[in-house]
């Protein structure tokens, strides 16, 4: 590893790439302390620490803390990664952006440049209803139009920041600017979680002997769930393709063999995100609204949608949310997987180029096997997501280990990171130098 981190630093362009993705993520840090004008952020704090929902916990962490600072980048890159995916559905659902889509990295562009409005669009939204919802809770220094729109526009001005840092990271970086953005937020709280797990299980610990088991039992969770969620990025099923030789003037061509790669995690993190948005909807609403903290049937409704609650051995009625909570993770798996992935169209064209499937038809019958080893593939990922998922919940519900980062953070850190091992590889590879992975 370290010999290939001095090779990487040999090269010129690929070493000004990481100063420059470095230079990027401390700008990030730094914009993530400077305070919001017209907002105090002790007050805003102390709010936060009163309402404890896994939603906010959840927002608070994809922003490296900067929502519960209340900083100008409060909102962070969540308007970014809300519009990419309302774009990936609509370019499903409007036949133009699917014309756009196909139309080669002029018609990428356009739903790029698409996706940067909309982004500004949700941000703006997003902004103007936290700069009314907390001012209307007396969180502001002044309640008044001006003091408004200061917020407003430093929340909407401090996403499409990060967006453009993004996108530069992408461009003059090592890339996946956006990924490495919201990775870099969630590694920040990483070391506040650590300590709050070491005081919480380790230095309240009765007796040396149960601190020793505790630490050896929280450095055990994380390593397997981290080489768990590892094995399940690069778990993927090759389906081999073989294609005709032709005859083209004297020359015989093609009769190559290949594969159609198809990921185990098809849809990545996705689902998760999609179980989460759904049941944390609802609360986060009644905890701006002051509601949800009573004993009637609406409250005892949220603390079934909330995953506070969720595996407690004294109050077991509110797991029945984590079994909706399981339900949506695996209907969105196959929902995201279907609108991403099309067996039809990957069958056509096989069959134009003259490829076919070992034993299997071209045409239909080919898309038919495809379709049906992906849905075994997508239920084997949709578990593994739920393993994942569900692991700092039982810790958290059983033995009240609250912090930020749980199954989702550890599925982005892993995935960000190995697909930019693999980018800085593939540029090593072509100056015939050993890559990150190969090691």
């Amino acid at each position: 590893m370290l010999e290939t981190l001095r090779n990487a630093f040999k090269i010129k362009d690929i070493r000004n790439r990481i100063f420059y993705t470095l230079v990027m993520l401390v700008v990030i840090r730094i914009g993530s302390q400077l305070p919001l004008p017209g907002v105090n952020s002790e007050v805003i704090a102390n709010w936060f620490a009163s309402q404890g929902t896994d939603a906010l916990n959840f927002f608070d962490a994809i922003t490296g803390g900067s929502f519960e600072e209340m900083s100008v980048f409060a909102l962070n890159i969540t308007p970014y990664i809300t519009s990419s995916i309302i774009m990936q559905l609509l370019t499903i659902a409007i036949p133009k952006l699917e014309e756009l889509q196909k139309d080669g990295e002029d018609g990428r562009k356009k739903i790029a440049e698409i996706t940067r409005y909309v982004t500004v669009a949700l941000a703006l939204i997003q902004s103007i209803a936290m700069a009314i919802g907390f001012g209307r809770g007396g969180y502001l220094d002044k309640f008044d139009p001006l003091h408004v729109i200061m917020m407003v526009a430093a929340l909407t001005a401090g996403s499409a920041v990060l967006m453009w840092i993004g996108e530069r990271i992408t461009e003059k970086g090592v890339g996946n600017g956006i990924s490495i953005v919201l990775t870099i937020n969630i590694i920040s709280r990483i070391p506040e979680d650590l300590m709050t797990l070491y005081t919480q299980f380790i230095a309240n610990a009765p007796n040396v002997g149960n601190a020793i088991i505790a630490a050896l039992v929280i450095l055990a969770v994380i390593l397997v769930t981290v080489v768990f969620v590892i094995i399940l990025q690069d778990g993927q099923r090759k389906i081999p393709v073989q294609y005709s030789k032709k005859i083209q003037g004297r020359k015989q061509v093609g009769g190559q063999s290949s594969h159609i790669p198809l990921k185990v995690n098809t849809a990545g993190v996705i689902p998760i995100i999609f179980a989460q948005s759904i049941m944390q909807f609802p609360v986060v609403i009644a905890t701006i609204m002051g509601k949800g903290n009573g004993t009637g049937i609406g409250s005892r409704i949220l603390h079934g949608l909330s995953q506070s609650y969720w595996c407690n051995p004294e109050q077991p009625i509110y797991s029945i949310g984590l079994v909706v909570y399981i339900v949506l993770v695996v209907a969105f798996a196959y929902f995201y997987t279907s609108i991403t992935f099309n067996p039809l169209e990957i069958a056509n064209n096989m069959k134009r180029q003259g490829g076919f499937i070992p034993g299997i038809r071209p045409g239909k019958p080919t898309s038919d096997y495809l379709n049906k080893i992906l849905n075994y593939i997508v239920f084997i990922g949709a578990v593994g997501l739920t393993i994942v998922a569900v692991i700092p919940i039982f810790f958290n519900g059983v033995f009240r280990a609250n912090v930020s980062f749980g199954g989702t953070s550890i599925i982005i850190i892993v995935g960000v990171i190995i697909e930019t091992l693999k980018q800085i590889e593939s540029q090593m590879l072509v100056r015939y130098y050993k890559g990150f992975l190969n090691d």
